[in-house]
C-alpha cells in the first residue's frame, strides 16, 4: 500500500475555483482501479488530499492522467505556495 499526502494553498479569490477543479479530479480519480482511497480534507484556503494506492504501477498510472497533468497546469497560478507532495509509510 501507498500512502500519499497532497497539501494545496489556495489564493483566497480562487477558493471556489481549486474546491471545483478538486472536486473533478477527485471524482475522477476514484473510478481507478488501484486508487483505495483519495478523500479531500480542508481547512480556510487549505486543502489536503489523502490518497492510498495499491501499489507503484497504479499511482505511475495515475501520475500521467491527462486530468491530474490538466489539474496541475491551471491550479499553477492559483495557489499560494507550490503544492507539496508526500509519499509516506505507516510506522505505527
Amino acid at each position: 500500500m501507498i500512502s500519499i499526502t497532497a497539501i494545496l494553498k489556495s489564493k483566497p479569490e480562487h477558493l471556489n475555483e481549486i474546491q471545483n477543479l478538486l472536486t473533478h479530479l477527485v471524482t475522477e480519480t476514484r473510478k481507478e482501479e488501484a486508487c483505495v482511497r483519495y478523500d479531500l480534507h480542508t481547512s480556510e484556503n487549505v486543502f489536503i488530499l489523502w490518497e492510498e494506492w495499491k501499489d507503484q504501477p497504479g499511482l505511475d498510472l495515475h501520475n500521467n492522467q491527462s486530468y491530474l497533468q490538466e489539474f496541475i497546469k491551471k491550479t499553477e497560478s492559483l495557489v499560494s505556495t507550490p503544492i507539496q507532495v508526500y509519499k509516506t509509510e505507516q510506522i505505527l
